[in-house]
């Protein structure tokens, strides 16, 4: 009778996962965008994250086109900064032992170097499958930053970008109209900078701390003791 070997001396081969339809997407934008692509984060089978610079933010979108990737979801921006006013749903009025907020910024998947950074999101609906791009944005001497726009590769992202630029200050090189959605033409700030004040938070810290009135008593509650 054969001895069985001892569990403990029996190693499994680890399962290597090779999703090949994610990787041909990346070498083919490395093939279009060369040392423009700065990282990758993959999980076979899962998603696909890309991040490129700034500079090639349009030819990364244009590379994407002709993959097959046609269906445009959302362009928008993120700010990493730490809020320097703390979490919205802490009481300003209870005292905490340290409550200097964390000035390490951490920039999720593909990583990132700059505070500000650009994310877009597209799928191939016939592959049945999606790309978040990312691009580092630097602000420049007076805080400005831009990119070029992509409405020549993916029309939908017009009034994205309106909204992008009025939200965080970012602008978009080639955009024929980038007025104001929301705010008034001479609103000052950027509400979606982790640094724009608000107000009305400090006041009352969103959800809010609501301060509950106690319902009135009836005829019936006067002496009832029970």
């Amino acid at each position: 009778m054969a001895q069985l070997s001892d569990a403990t001396e029996t190693t499994e081969a680890a399962e290597v996962v090779v999703d090949t339809l994610r990787e041909s997407i990346v070498e083919r934008l490395r093939a279009d965008l060369g040392d423009a692509v700065l990282d990758v984060h993959l999980v076979p089978g899962v998603d696909l994250w890309v991040r490129v610079t700034a500079e090639s933010w349009l030819a990364a979108g244009t590379s994407l086109k002709a993959q097959g990737f046609e269906y445009f979801s959302f362009i928008s921006a993120m700010d990493w900064l730490p809020s320097p006013y703390g979490r919205g749903e802490d009481d300003p009025s209870v005292e905490v032992e340290d409550d200097a907020p964390s000035a390490e910024m951490t920039q999720g998947y593909a990583g990132g170097v700059t505070r500000f950074q650009m994310l877009a999101r597209v799928a191939d609906i016939k592959r049945h499958v999606g790309i978040t791009l990312k691009a580092d944005l630097a602000e420049g001497p007076d805080g400005e930053m831009s990119v070029d726009s992509w409405i020549p590769v993916y029309a939908g992202a017009n009034w994205h970008e309106r909204e992008t630029r009025e939200m965080f200050g970012i602008s978009f090189n080639g955009h024929p109209d980038l007025r104001n959605m929301y705010l008034p033409g001479d609103f000052e700030g950027f509400p979606l900078r982790k640094d724009f004040p608000l107000l009305a938070r400090m006041v009352k810290p969103w959800p809010g701390i609501v301060d509950v009135e106690p319902m009135p008593a009836s005829e019936g509650d006067e002496g009832d003791e029970s």
